[in-house]
């Protein structure tokens, strides 16, 4: 196996028992900004606060978190335990689209690999964000187990990267408009009391709604549709389904997906303190590797009219 490590940043969702499970032996740290100012590491682990607080504190709107770009401290930090134990790097970042992190650590790599001219790092644009993320890992450390080198493993990523999809319904879209996660204004539609949006992932890094339910069953009843014509080889894979305190809605649908695709796992998990702070309270949507990403979204799109009008009929 070649001797690198996989580092993310914290907008991974990883948990300490995912990344032990993994083989992932650190992440660069983020920064949240708490209502009253104060700034704290967003921790993967949830140390700071649990999340039912945390999301219960942001229902309503009554409440606003903020994140910042990984510190380039951070970033130096975190790279050069590993570089100071003759370990190279490939190190997955959030979507370029939502955060400058990426570029952070494309500068950073840069400058050490100086610093340390027998090491390696390479540095991949996930183009995802939280969940999408967490899998794209999972990914690329299946990928080392399997003997691949630090840039077969790249390389793969940079295949697959536009094969993961999301979807799921949000209770409210506020907070992912208010913080430029989504690419259209669709999603304000979500504002409605019992409308759901649902969105996938496009190929510029952000998430695009592609219609809107009422009511949640609906909602999953066009999940399973959605993923019908999108997944590929669902026996083969690990899923997740991902929520910002919505625990039962996830059962519900981790049940549903499993029954429907039977993959090898499903993983139910709490979106990040990263991520939850743009995500808000609301989400509960499914992850999993599928056809890749049309142009524009146009393939997409029309599964999704297919689906919409079904439900009509």
């Amino acid at each position: 196996m070649s001797d690198f490590v996989i580092i993310p940043d914290a907008s991974s969702d990883l948990t300490k028992e995912l990344r032990e499970r993994f083989h992932i032996p650190g992440y660069v740290p983020g920064t949240v900004y708490f209502p009253d100012g104060s700034e704290h590491v967003a921790d993967l682990d949830w140390e700071l606060i649990d999340p039912k607080t945390y999301y219960e504190s942001m229902s309503g709107r009554k409440t606003l978190y903020k994140t910042a770009s990984a510190r380039r401290v951070d970033i130096i930090t975190t790279y050069e335990k590993f570089l100071d134990a003759g370990k190279d790097i490939l190190a997955v970042t959030l979507s370029s689209a939502l955060s400058g992190t990426n570029q952070v650590c494309q500068k950073v790599a840069q400058e050490l690999m100086e610093k340390y001219p027998q090491r390696k790092i390479v540095v991949v644009d996930s183009l995802r964000y939280s969940t999408a993320l967490s899998l794209l890992v999972i990914m690329a450390s299946q990928k080392q187990q399997e003997g691949a080198t630090l840039e077969e493993t790249a390389a793969y990523l940079e295949e697959n990267k536009h094969r993961i999809h999301q979807i799921g319904p949000m209770d409210d879209m506020f907070f992912l408009v208010k913080t430029g996660r989504v690419s259209n204004f669709k999603a304000f539609f979500g504002t409605l009391i019992g409308i759901n949006p649902m969105a996938d992932f496009n190929r510029n890094g952000l998430s695009q709604v592609l219609g809107k339910f009422k009511g949640k069953q609906r909602a999953f009843d066009a999940i399973i549709e959605y993923m019908k014509g999108t997944v590929e080889n669902p026996a083969d894979q690990i899923m997740f389904v991902a929520h910002s305190n919505r625990e039962q809605a996830a059962q519900v649908l981790a049940q549903r997906v499993q029954e429907t695709f039977h993959p090898k796992e499903i993983i139910i998990n709490h979106v990040g303190m990263s991520c939850g702070a743009s995500i808000g309270p609301g989400l509960c949507a499914v992850f999993y590797q599928g056809k890749e990403i049309s142009q524009d979204m146009e393939q997409e799109q029309a599964l999704m009219n297919e689906i919409i009008q079904n439900q009509k009929n």
